[in-house]
């Protein structure tokens, strides 16, 4: 697929070769463009995170394999000067127009504070647990983001507050809580995210809050949390597709909330679906649920599919996966099946030339006009 440089440059050239604009209007986009693309994250950005991943975790299993032998004073002085090195030396390079490098070495110096964490309570025999430590690890990241104002970082805060979540609501740690302090955790984070200009922090913080509500829906009644979070996904999509400009504006998600919308839409639904899946292959209730689901689907391809790649690729695979659910369901019933999808594509069908239909009507004067 061709990325969004790519599309535009093609744009740009076709533009020239239209006369919709001269050399030098066409050579100043390019310019623009190529500019843009270079200050966003390239592939030597990316290999120089994971190449900071690694050398961080080299240190820390070096350090943990030596662990004994090495003087406790020095495992100490050891640990704090490597984040002490990551932090001020990031901090040198990007200042110096070295930005992944130094980025990366802020992400060093943010695995070896979680890796002091673990190794320094080890070895001083410290109270507390690895729910406490990763809380303690993920706030120090969430500070030195904030003080450095930095994406990553951020992003890696939203990465350990996921853990946390991830362990706590499995129960690795055997306490019976929910862990209700993410939602307070989320907010902190989203609102640093403003502040360190991380639109993929925020991305990443939507999607654990609706893995959140999965597992409060788990933990509580189903239906109290699904059936909400299926009209406030239904409403935050109306209002960005149609009030997109204000909307994108506050959340800044690159006009990508509609994209998650649909993501609650279609989760909440699910799990409504897997509730009164096991009352009765004939119980009106899920049918209605499958419905509204591929209603749901349809209205988001008409409304927000052309503008969204993304949006259409997770309409389509929702509609592959109520198709399969839809016949788990039913399955007892083949006539019931094989009859809701008859409907449905009858239902589909008409739809789908009443839309051709507007369309033509809506296209045939903007021909004329061109025309003329």
């Amino acid at each position: 697929m061709a990325s969004y440089a790519s599309r535009v440059r093609s744009d740009i050239a076709r533009w020239q070769q239209a006369g919709l604009i001269d050399t030098r209007t066409a050579d100043a986009l390019t310019r623009d463009v190529e500019t843009n693309e270079r200050r966003s994250l390239s592939f030597g950005s990316i290999l120089a995170m994971m190449a900071a991943l690694l050398f961080g975790a080299a240190i820390l299993i070096f350090v943990a394999a030596n662990w004994e032998t090495i003087p406790r004073l020095a495992r100490v002085a050891a640990l704090f000067a490597i984040i002490l090195a990551g932090y001020v030396g990031g901090a040198v390079l990007k200042t110096r127009d070295h930005a992944a490098i130094g980025e990366a070495l802020w992400i060093v110096a943010a695995a070896a504070f979680g890796g002091s964490i673990a190794l320094i309570g080890q070895m001083y025999h410290l109270s507390g647990d690895e729910a406490s430590a990763l809380i303690t690890w993920g706030a120090g990241t969430a500070l030195a983001a904030v003080a450095l104002r930095s994406s990553p970082l951020t992003v890696a805060s939203v990465g350990i507050a996921d853990a946390w979540l991830v362990l706590k609501g499995f129960d690795y740690f055997r306490q019976t809580e929910f862990p209700r302090l993410f939602v307070v955790m989320a907010l902190v984070l989203f609102a640093i995210s403003f502040w360190t200009r991380s639109q993929a922090a925020r991305h990443l913080i939507i999607l654990s809050i609706i893995f959140y509500l999965v597992l409060f829906a788990i933990d509580h009644d189903t239906l109290q949390v699904a059936v909400p979070l299926v009209a406030a996904s239904a409403l935050l999509f109306v209002a960005a597709i149609f009030a997109s400009e204000p909307v994108d504006k506050v959340v800044q998600l690159g006009g990508r909330l509609p994209l998650h919308a649909l993501i609650g839409f279609l989760t909440g639904l699910a799990m409504v679906q897997f509730e009164l899946a096991g009352k009765s292959a004939y119980d009106s209730g899920f049918a209605t649920a499958s419905a509204v689901a591929l209603a749901g689907i349809v209205a988001a391809i008409m409304l927000g599919g052309r503008e969204s790649r993304g949006l259409r690729w997770v309409a389509y695979a929702g509609f592959a996966f109520e198709l399969a659910i839809i016949y788990v369901v039913m399955l007892q019933s083949m006539l019931d099946t094989a009859g809701f999808f008859l409907a449905a594509a009858v239902l589909l069908g008409i739809l789908a030339l009443v839309i051709i239909r507007i369309e033509k009507r809506m296209n045939a004067p903007r021909a004329e006009g061109a025309a003329a």
